[in-house]
């Protein structure tokens, strides 16, 4: 474990080599798992304001199950997700050439949305859990990634380095600096 500030972040996010392979694995994380993608409230908010536009995006039955169920939902352990259609993927999900992307970004990029994407998908494979005093940051691994160990090992990239965008949008770069010149001591000292 390293701490920075009020997070624990395991050293699985310095250690692990990771790429997304989406062309190995068709944005499973969008379409698998037993629930939506978490959302923070302040990102259910700006969904909200923004839907009729982002719906534009989506798969009708994508728009339908938003329509019924609203923007989340509270799944089975009380957090706040994105809907499913069907039990399946998540009502954000759009498809092209057979592979899952997020509508919710795909209207960001078209500027008719003021969220680029939930921060937990961005983040993926990291998954942060709230505490009284802190914050624990995981590398979540799930089967569905395991092309994207593969293409990191190939490609020699650190799952901290793929990731740094978001998790400095998560945190800040005062933080990531933090973790990359923790991440970079580590190494040293472990001859990688």
């Amino acid at each position: 474990m390293l701490q920075i500030n009020d997070t624990l972040i395991s050293l699985d996010i310095i250690e692990k080599k990771f790429v997304c392979d989406i062309l190995q694995c068709k944005g499973a994380c969008c379409i698998e798992g037993d629930s939506g993608a978490p959302l923070e409230p302040e990102e259910a908010n700006k969904i909200k304001n923004d839907i009729e536009k982002i719906k534009t995006y989506l798969q009708k039955e994508g728009a339908k199950t938003i329509d019924k169920e609203g923007v989340y939902v509270i799944d089975t352990d009380g957090d706040m997700v994105t809907p499913l259609i069907n039990g399946a993927e998540c009502a954000f999900a759009i498809f092209n050439n057979g592979i899952a992307q997020c509508g919710i970004e795909i209207a960001w990029q078209n500027g008719h949305s003021s969220l680029r994407k939930p921060i937990s998908c961005w983040l993926y494979p990291v998954r942060i859990s709230k505490y009284k005093s802190f914050s624990a940051v995981n590398y979540h691994k799930w089967d569905i990634c395991k092309n994207a160990l593969i293409k990191g090992n190939n490609e020699n990239i650190p799952l901290y380095v793929f990731l740094k965008e978001p998790l400095i949008q998560r945190f800040d770069n005062e933080w990531y600096e933090q973790l990359k010149i923790a991440a970079e001591h580590l190494n040293s000292n472990s001859g990688k």
